[in-house]
């Protein structure tokens, strides 16, 4: 079932007993965030919240604030219509296993294609839920001119019934998380661009800092597709038009965080997961496309002509704050949003968190594809601790020498797999979700000094810990059995193992059959 809202996804995790309504006022500044942090932590994630009254500098908003939303499996499966993630992978496996490509363009190729098998490309439309309430601003022609006094912006409400306020960055019920934060920010933002010269569309997931009623930071990381869009626009010095949306249907989120191919339409894969084509109506104030049926639309663009302004600090998802860096400044030319509009949100921070749940379901979904280029891998696990990339287990069916290090080197050439600090590979038969159980592998399987490996490449420009910001050094590890060829001279002993027959013996005795 295809999500007609974000709204109707908070209403489906309520029946299904996955939400909590919080019917008292409570501050999006550190109080919001404080109630979803302790939720978060609960057993399997806890529950969705619902802030019913969020306040603004203590004023309630008109727009209940929703978090948490996809911090479980469960409810990470609710999201994608299905009984559980592994359910998408499988199909998405199979769709890929019709034709087994040889290389990775063609893997890429090939997943476009399995991706349009069951519908078409997003469709435009004329208008939409997003445009319930319009307010416009007009532009200064050059950033040496003032902005236009309050009597100039156009507003537009196309139900002339509704009492709803016409929208601001500053009436939104944006969170201020962590108590250095250097002011509100969108936490979950869709953010659209456009290639200059191919016309391929990108829409990613870049935190926003909201620095006035007007403007903000655009935080693009070095690597991501979004600046590289943007960096055409400053070779040519034009303005870049961008386009923010948040809300929708559940799965636009999820395909904004995933690791596609620079190229490959992020809506393709929304449209699949939801198993209906997304429909897409054009803004208001420049050409770009967003979800008809979006919560909240901020229109805009970046001047490459001005200079860049210190974003941050950021509580993120490292558990440590990143510290203020130049990115680009974002204008706003327009605000849209849905009557019934519900502002989604999330926080990062010292894991786990909703973040944590998000990444998993990618890795699971995108894990077939990794087996297509390496058909030894069994499984791949992010955990928690790790925070995304920084960690990785994978497990292999291992079958000649030095196999583990092929793994690692060929994972880490893989998107942004390139940001892992630590690969950890074991054998076929040991779970990687279970850090336990790999932690007992790599400290038995391994010697520190044969069994590692050090190189350098790309980090992730949030990782606080490298000398250089965007470039670190990585360890791989061979944690898996030794065979000839890879130093080991002695047998290598059996795991220790109980009799089938003994066991089988006493559970009878244990259970009475």
């Amino acid at each position: 079932m295809a999500f007609g809202s974000f709204r109707d996804f908070v209403n489906a995790l309520d029946r299904a007993g996955e939400l909590k309504r919080i019917s008292t006022p409570v501050a999006t500044e550190l109080e919001i965030t404080e109630l979803a942090d302790r939720e978060m932590k609960s057993p399997d994630g806890g529950k969705a919240l619902l802030i019913e009254k969020p306040t603004v500098n203590g004023v309630v908003s008109p727009f209940p604030v929703a978090i948490n939303t996809m911090g479980s499996h469960k409810r990470m499966a609710m999201s994608m219509d299905a009984n559980s993630v592994d359910e998408v992978a499988a199909e998405l496996g199979a769709l890929l296993h019709a034709k087994p490509p040889v290389g990775l363009r063609q893997t890429m190729k090939l997943l476009g294609q399995a991706l349009e098998l069951r519908h078409a490309r997003p469709k435009i439309v004329s208008t939409g839920p997003c445009k319930d309430v319009i307010q416009k601003f007009d532009a200064p022609p050059s950033r040496k001119e003032p902005w236009p006094k309050a009597t100039d912006i156009q507003s537009e409400i196309r139900n002339p019934k509704s009492e709803i306020a016409l929208p601001s960055l500053l009436d939104l019920p944006i969170l201020k998380s962590w108590p250095l934060d250097g002011g509100r920010f969108l936490t979950l933002p869709c953010v659209v661009t456009r290639d200059p010269d191919t016309g391929e569309r990108n829409v990613g997931m870049y935190r926003i800092q909201i620095y006035d009623d007007r403007t903000t930071g655009m935080h693009w990381q070095l690597q991501k597709v979004g600046a590289r869009h943007g960096r055409r626009y400053y070779e040519t010095g034009t303005r870049m038009p961008v386009a923010i949306f948040l809300g929708g249907d559940p799965v636009f989120t999820f395909a904004a965080t995933a690791p596609l191919p620079d190229g490959l339409d992020e809506f393709l894969l929304a449209g699949y997961l939801r198993k209906k084509s997304v429909e897409l109506v054009k803004c208001e104030t420049n050409d770009l496309e967003v979800p008809a049926n979006a919560d909240f639309v901020i229109e805009g663009y970046v001047d490459p002509t001005e200079p860049l302004r210190d974003e941050g600090p950021f509580g993120d998802h490292t558990g440590y704050y990143t510290l203020p860096e130049p990115y680009p400044v974002f204008h706003v030319t327009a605000i849209t949003h849905r009557k019934d509009a519900v502002y989604p949100a999330t926080i990062v921070g010292m894991p786990p968190m909703e973040d944590f749940y998000i990444g998993g379901a990618s890795v699971k979904l995108f894990l077939p594809i990794f087996k297509m280029n390496f058909p030894e891998i069994v499984d791949i696990a992010l955990p928690a601790e790790g925070v995304f990339h920084n960690l990785v287990f994978v497990s292999i069916k291992k079958t000649y020498p030095m196999q583990a290090y092929k793994i690692m080197h060929g994972l880490w050439g893989m998107g942004q797999m390139m940001f892992s600090k630590y690969i950890v590979v074991v054998d076929a038969d040991v779970n990687v979700h279970n850090t336990s159980e790999v932690l007992f592998h790599l400290c038995a399987n391994t010697d520190p000094q044969r069994d590692s490996i050090f190189t350098k490449g790309p980090s992730d420009v949030l990782d606080h810990a490298t000398s250089e910001i965007a470039s670190g050094s990585k360890l791989g590890i061979d944690a898996t059995k030794k065979i000839p060829g890879e130093g080991f001279k002695r047998p290598w002993p059996p795991l220790i193992a109980m009799d089938a027959a003994v066991k089988a013996k006493v559970e009878r005795f244990f259970t009475g059959r």
